[in-house]
This record gives C-alpha cells, sequence and structure tokens, in this order.
C-alpha cells in the first residue's frame, strides 16, 4: 500500500539545534578557530554607551564568513541562506526563532564602524595569530604573487584617459569616485605609475584597464598574496592596481607590516620575474637580508651568439670588467685629483674597453663584430642582482620554484571555491574588504582542514 505524508499535528517540540549540525561541517570546525573577543574589543570604542543597542557586530561579521567560506557572493541570498539553513543559524547563534538582518545592514556597518576601526584587517590578523599558535607557520620561506580579479565596472560607461582628470571625479561624485581621489598619492594606486590606462571607468575610476594573457581587455583590481610556503598559510593580503610596479610595491610592505605584526622575517622569499627589478631585489638582500629566489629581469643577455655581460668577470676592487681574453673594461681611464669625479652615486654606469686591444683581438667577431670596441653596462644594485643569479645555482632554488606553486593554488581556490570572479563592492577600500574577507575565509578553511577536532566516542551500553 501507498504511504502518504502528513503534516505532524504537535503543539510543542522538543529541538536541539546543536544535535542537528554535524560534527563534521564545515562551520562547526571554523567556530573553534574564529576570534571574537578581540573583535569585539576593537570595537568598543566606536560605540556610544547611550541609546537602542545596535545589531551585534558578531552577527555581522559571522554571516560575512559564511559568504566568503560557502561562496555565496551576494548579500540578499546570503540573508536567505542564513535564515533557512540550520547550521548557518546555529554558527551565528540566531537559533530558531530570531531575525536574520536585512542585507542594507551589511553597508552601513561597511561604510561605518567596520572601516572607521580596520575591523577586518583585525579580524585577518587574528586568523594569522591562530595559524601561528598552531604550528602551520615556520617562518622559513615566503611567497609573493598577484592575481587579477574584475571590477564591477563596464567598458561602455567609460571615456578615454585624456578626457579624464580629477575635476571629472568630483563632477561624479560616487563614494568610488572619492576614494578615486584619496588615493591619488597612494603608491598603490594612484602613484604607483605616472602612465595612465586607455581607459578609465566612472563607476570605479581606480580599477585599471588591463588585459590578461589570452583574454580581452578589462577594468580589473590585483590582489596580492604573501603566503608561508610550509602549509600555504597567508600572511598577507593587499589591494592594489593591476600593475607591475604597485604589485611589487606591495610585496615589500606585506614583508614590513608581518614583521613588525607577527616579528617574523623570512629566510628566503619565491617569486617570478615580475619582482625581478634591480630596485626589488638591492631592497631584499641590502636592507632585509632576505634571500631572492626570483628570476632577475636583465636585458643585457644577447640571443646573436655573441658574448653577453654574463661572460665578463667583474672586478669589484678595481671597479672594471675583464672580458674572457683578459682585456679591462674600464669607467675611466685617467687619474682624477677629485675622488667625487669617480664616485658611485647608483645610477648606471658603462664600461668601455680600449679601441687598440679590441681591433687586435683574434675574439672581435664574438665579442663586437660592427662595433670598433666593446662596451658593458652595470646596472643599479648589480651585486644584488649578482648575488641572485647565483641563488639560482643551489638546490634551494628548485625547492622555492615548487613551493611557489602554492600561492597560485591558492588563487585558484579563491576563484573557483570562493567564486571570487568578479567584485562586488567599487573603489579601493572596497577592493580592501573583498579581498581581506577572502583571505580570512581561506585561512579558516586551512585551520579547519589541517587542525580538525578529535573525533567524539560514542558511548556503548
Amino acid at each position: 500500500m501507498m504511504g502518504t505524508q502528513s503534516a505532524p499535528t504537535q503543539l510543542f517540540y522538543d529541538f536541539d539545534l546543536e544535535r542537528h549540525v554535524p560534527d563534521n561541517h564545515m562551520l562547526r570546525e571554523i567556530d573553534r578557530f574564529l576570534d571574537v573577543d578581540g573583535m569585539r574589543q576593537k570595537l568598543r570604542p566606536f560605540y556610544s554607551h547611550m541609546g537602542r543597542p545596535s545589531i551585534d557586530p558578531e552577527l555581522i561579521v559571522r554571516m560575512l564568513v559564511i559568504g566568503d567560506v560557502m561562496g555565496i557572493r551576494s548579500e540578499r541570498r546570503l540573508c536567505e541562506e542564513v535564515h533557512l539553513n540550520l547550521a548557518y543559524r546555529w554558527f551565528c547563534r540566531l537559533g530558531l526563532d530570531a531575525k536574520v538582518p536585512d542585507h542594507s545592514t551589511f553597508s552601513k556597518y561597511r561604510h561605518g564602524k567596520f572601516r572607521e576601526s580596520d575591523l577586518l584587517r583585525h579580524v585577518f590578523e587574528a586568523t594569522v595569530e591562530r595559524c601561528l599558535k598552531e604550528d602551520l607557520v615556520s617562518g622559513e620561506g615566503f611567497a609573493v604573487d598577484a592575481s587579477l580579479i574584475p571590477a564591477d565596472a563596464n567598458k561602455s560607461r567609460s571615456v578615454p584617459a585624456s578626457e579624464w582628470c580629477p575635476d571629472v571625479a568630483r563632477e561624479i561624485g560616487s563614494r568610488a569616485a572619492q576614494e578615486y581621489l584619496d588615493t591619488l598619492d597612494d603608491a598603490a594606486f594612484g602613484a604607483a605609475s605616472p602612465s595612465q590606462p586607455k581607459f578609465v571607468a566612472k563607476s570605479d575610476p581606480a580599477a585599471q584597464w588591463t588585459r590578461a594573457e589570452e583574454s580581452r581587455p578589462y577594468f580589473a583590481y590585483a590582489t596580492n598574496y604573501l603566503i608561508d610556503t610550509e602549509s600555504s598559510v597567508i600572511m598577507d593580503v593587499e589591494a592594489t592596481r593591476a600593475i607591475r610596479q604597485a604589485e611589487v610595491g606591495a610585496s615589500q610592505t606585506m614583508l614590513d607590516r608581518t614583521e613588525r605584526r607577527f616579528g617574523i622575517k623570512p629566510d628566503w622569499i619565491a617569486a617570478d620575474t615580475a619582482y625581478g627589478s634591480s630596485e626589488n631585489l638591492g631592497w631584499l638582500v641590502k636592507q632585509r637580508g632576505i634571500i631572492p629566489f626570483i628570476p632577475v629581469i636583465d636585458k643585457a643577455e644577447r640571443t646573436d651568439g655573441t658574448w653577453s655581460r654574463s661572460d665578463f668577470k667583474w672586478d669589484e676592487e678595481s671597479d672594471q670588467y675583464i672580458c674572457p681574453e683578459g682585456h679591462a673594461l674600464r669607467r675611466f681611464r685617467r687619474n682624477y685629483s677629485d675622488p667625487n669625479r669617480v664616485k658611485k652615486t647608483g645610477g648606471t654606469y658603462k664600461y668601455r674597453a680600449l679601441k687598440a686591444d679590441c681591433q687586435a683581438c683574434p675574439s672581435k667577431q664574438r665579442c663586437c663584430p660592427n662595433m670598433d670596441f666593446r662596451a658593458v653596462t652595470r646596472e643599479p644594485h648589480e651585486d644584488a642582482r649578482d648575488f641572485t643569479r647565483s641563488s639560482r645555482k643551489t638546490k634551494a632554488y628548485a625547492i622555492s620554484r615548487n613551493k611557489r606553486k602554492k600561492v597560485e593554488m591558492l588563487f585558484a581556490h579563491l576563484k573557483r571555491i570562493l567564486n571570487l570572479t568578479r567584485l562586488r563592492l567599487r573603489g579601493p577600500n572596497g577592493a580592501k574588504d573583498e579581498f581581506l574577507l577572502a583571505a580570512i575565509a581561506q585561512n579558516l578553511r586551512k585551520l579547519a582542514r589541517l587542525r580538525p577536532r578529535a573525533p567524539r566516542m560514542e558511548a556503548v551500553a
């Protein structure tokens, strides 16, 4: 006989929400690592001791964490999911009948107390501290990289860069336009490069018109990750314009902030060629004492079969290069009584061989077949570049290349699992908020996976 389902007619129910959340649920694991007490201490100075109680900021943060951990990109949908899902209600401490806040509450908190107190940065750093406490960070080697995230801007509502100026941004008057004006002198945004993009979006002027490989141009921001390669813990995150200069500057900012905040400085750092400029390598080697496992940006190598600069031996004591045939290439050929004439000031120097030596040299066709004499340039921080080149010959360099891929895997996880394929918020502050929340979610998921609770033992009758 076919059965039928009928609605229960009980008037009272004995319902325990705690029992309906599985022991192995992701949110149950994450709940152990989310620091709420520190968040309340951070926000207390921004609340008045008078007036009606506000919506609990802990509830807002917990809902935002759910959204990023579970890949729920819409805040309207997030409110609906929290209303319906028992595990979400348990995580947010809502019980069965508590009211879920309206989606507009997120904007009020985001543009108000959260940004005034820099709360999301505090929550992110609290997750890093928990990773340190759980021994997930070795501090030996770091990796850094950047990934482009499309902005909430459209080409059809953009203007050519020639028609754009700060006065146009002031006329627009939107929050994103005001944030653009506020970051014109910021090294991560307006001051990152004097060059202007081809187009500027009216809805989000700070977004960079750029093009990734094998894709159409679009407006984007760059999320920069600094990770510890032991367990892929994100040590710091920074939002910048989608250009190389801003990304390199962000790596230095994150290294400084990590040492200042957690007292950790890595022995070495791995990155791709974009971070191999002479200025960055000089900063890492001379100022920070960090071994850079980074390919050097070098345009002096020749591909026509003639000798490159690397074939010439550098003589530091005599300030000269020695060619493979033993001839000296010098900056000056006379002795100056004024030492300031030969003082190095940090620019690019040219070292020249004698014309007579080159004309009589049997290897002239391999060295300078189209010139009367050979000249070699020496870039700023060339000693740091030479040290970086020598580091490539070590076994540790090959190991760092494999570990560097972990940061790329985090970006893939960010876009495919957490669904951060396009920003919802506009302006530099909106990008910072979304990137911080995503990094918080990834670190919490890392803690839940690598430090799970001990399985609960059932009593045996």
